[in-house]
């Protein structure tokens, strides 16, 4: 069994101060448009999000940590691509504000030369950039890094779930285990994938959640920032 750095988990954990519980990753928007009202649809968007958003995110996070080490360092180029996956406005904002606190956390953590020039380079990072470089920082590799990405993109909606929608929280965790087996699918291609070259690094679109995103930001009242 691979060892998992101890480090590492405090990036998978909700408590990391990174400002992860103000985002439900497109969950509210969702719960707004009554696409989302129980356990069985909850499991349903999940595992749309895991196989789209997710294995982009795990891509690039992994992309980002095999990169870290290197000199000189090409974070525009990465953050760039990044960009293009990510059509949706508003989802470009919530992944660098994302990506803004988690440096600030993870630099306070964990001094690294590749967390240094990302952060001297962009000042807004987008998010799994900044996810795969604290990775490399903690001690982990690629194929972590993708690991702690595609299990953030279940988790952070999840818990989400459990505040917008009353569900009960030993539910929701049933469901979350029903995933697990297809969160180690998307890292590991996720992991492979980051190994080809950056402009071949996986881009599934997922419409819905550009359009409901766009909608969350006109909302008058919400609970979460995306």
């Amino acid at each position: 069994m691979e060892e998992i750095p101890a480090a590492l988990l405090l990036l998978a954990d909700s408590r990391l101060p990174a400002g992860g519980h103000a985002h439900s990753g497109g969950l509210e928007p969702a719960v707004t448009a009554h696409a989302v009202t129980g356990l069985d649809d909850l499991r349903g968007f999940l595992r749309g999000r895991l196989a789209t958003a997710g294995l982009t995110t795990a891509a690039l996070a992994a992309a980002a940590c095999a990169h870290a080490d290197a000199e000189p360092h090409r974070w525009r180029e990465l953050d760039a691509e990044a960009d293009a996956r990510t059509p949706s406005p508003a989802q470009r904002r919530a992944s660098r504000a994302q990506g803004r606190s988690l440096s600030r956390a993870a630099r306070a953590a964990w001094s690294h030369p590749g967390l240094d020039a990302l952060a001297a380079e962009l000042r807004e990072p987008h998010h799994p950039l900044v996810l795969g470089a604290a990775a490399a920082a903690a001690g982990g590799a690629p194929r972590q890094a993708a690991a702690v990405a595609a299990y953030g993109a279940v988790t952070g909606p999840a818990s989400a779930a459990v505040r917008l929608l009353g569900l009960d929280p030993l539910g929701v965790h049933r469901v979350l285990a029903g995933l697990a087996a297809e969160v180690d699918d998307v890292a590991r291609e996720a992991a492979a994938a980051a190994g080809d070259g950056w402009r071949a690094l996986p881009a599934p679109s997922a419409p819905l959640l550009d359009l409901l995103a766009e909608a969350h930001v006109h909302s008058g009242l919400r609970l979460f920032e995306s």
